[in-house]
């Protein structure tokens, strides 16, 4: 492929870096620093700044808006909007902070496809949207307990399902961890784990003095038995 085709298909992917000069007047929005456009936003102005994005600078497209956690921060929770415009092949990122009690306000009257992505965040986190008439879980099941992706969530779950054929049915239990391979030890393989494994007692050193063990008897090889003459048959 020519270098100037890579160039034309380089310059035809939507970029997060050169800002239009326009955003530099973008107001209740501070940049973020780095080289991608970003800006944090106070909750309470999240919908004016958006509405400003999409009408004033042609950010048409939401494409996604994602969750982070940080549970060291008084407002652990970051809701990430991810912006597009078509006529200027650009996008940008919003980021709005909030806590565990806080909703934030809900931008489905800009985007009817926030309902979903929020439901999403909502699901995942625990985050509420003021203004969702639709808030509800989306990718747990039924009945499901807590946010996956919150960093205090336990990797293996609070329930766990399985086919009882007493019931004939899917049943929910508590987590039970009966396999030997769930207790990890997280020691390197070279330094050595702490218990012992079959086998390792015939790495041990023997005591001064200690009689060692018989080998174990060779059987003949197959080179010998070619070796060997055979006897002439006696004739009768």
């Amino acid at each position: 492929m020519s270098d100037d085709r890579l160039a034309l298909m380089a310059s035809s992917a939507p970029r997060y870096a050169d800002a239009p000069a326009s955003l530099g007047k973008l107001a209740k929005a501070k940049p973020r620093a780095g080289i991608e456009t970003a800006f944090d936003v106070a909750r309470d102005d999240l919908v004016a700044v958006m509405t400003v994005l999409r009408d004033d600078h042609e950010y048409q497209q939401l494409m996604e808006i994602a969750g982070v956690d940080y549970p060291d921060r008084p407002e652990r929770f970051e809701v990430v909007y991810c912006l597009l415009s078509l006529t200027r092949n650009h996008r940008v990122r919003v980021h709005v902070t909030t806590d565990e009690a806080t909703p934030v306000p809900s931008v489905t009257g800009l985007w009817p496809v926030a309902g979903w992505l929020e439901r999403e965040v909502f699901d995942m986190y625990g985050v509420a949207f003021s203004g969702n008439a639709d808030l509800r879980r989306i990718l747990t099941d039924y009945g499901f307990e807590g946010y996956p992706q919150r960093k205090d969530f336990p990797l293996t779950g609070h329930v766990e399902l399985r086919y009882s054929e007493a019931e004939k049915r899917v049943v929910y239990e508590p987590v039970s961890l009966p396999q030997d391979f769930r207790s990890f030890d997280f020691l390197m393989p070279w330094e050595g784990p702490e218990y012992v494994l079959p086998g390792d007692e015939k790495a041990k050193g023997e005591a001064p003095g200690a009689p060692s063990p018989a080998p174990a008897p060779s059987a003949p090889s197959l080179k010998a038995k070619k070796a060997a003459p055979r006897k002439p048959r006696k004739k009768a």
